[in-house]
């Protein structure tokens, strides 16, 4: 009974944040993708320490945005590629980023875990929505829609490339600067 309400409370608390990514948001700023997620990193040391995992960094770019925001998005993100890796095997890894004139930044968040059927790719995004039971990976299913309202409230996209097995790769679009409307 514990469990299960401690659950729910959990639920509660993700379920409003969810809510709150656009009514909440902090204004846009120039922010370090680079630096937020060396913080990032070191929030997860305990996980990284209990799983061997290693998170290497490539470049990543400074664009504007909501600082607390890309914090939450590199930490949902990360943490679900050490949280979804291989039996017996160490997580690794490796976010990196490129430039493109049409799309603005491409940021792409790589691993080399247990990976997700591609037909269930849409799905991951949706509220609630759960692909492992709760018995075999804790969460709510609130984290990668979470990431996505974000992208969004940026004017970005996300979509995820993966095999079961071999991995996934998470990539998201960022404007390097906001247009006014957001």
């Amino acid at each position: 009974m514990g469990k299960a309400a401690g659950r729910m409370q959990t639920l509660i608390e993700d379920l409003l944040e969810l809510s709150q990514v656009t009514t909440k948001g902090k204004p846009f700023e120039k922010v370090d993708l680079g630096k937020i997620a060396l913080e990032v990193i070191d929030d997860l040391d305990a996980k990284l320490q209990t799983t061997r995992g290693k998170v290497t960094l490539g470049k990543l770019p400074r664009i504007e945005a909501d600082p607390f925001q890309m914090r939450q998005l590199l930490q949902n993100l990360i943490e679900n590629a050490l949280k979804y890796h291989k039996k017996d095997i160490p997580p690794q890894v490796l976010l990196d980023s490129n430039f493109s004139i049409k799309t603005g930044w491409t940021i792409n968040i790589k691993d080399n875990g247990i990976g997700l059927n591609e037909k269930f790719a849409d799905r991951i995004f949706i509220p609630l929505e759960r692909l492992h039971g709760m018995s075999a990976y804790e969460g709510t299913g609130i984290g990668l829609a979470i990431c996505k309202k974000i992208i969004s409230r940026h004017g970005g996209s996300i979509f995820v490339k993966s095999q079961e097995g071999q991995g996934s790769t998470f990539t998201f679009t960022l404007p390097e600067i906001q247009s006014p409307i957001h």
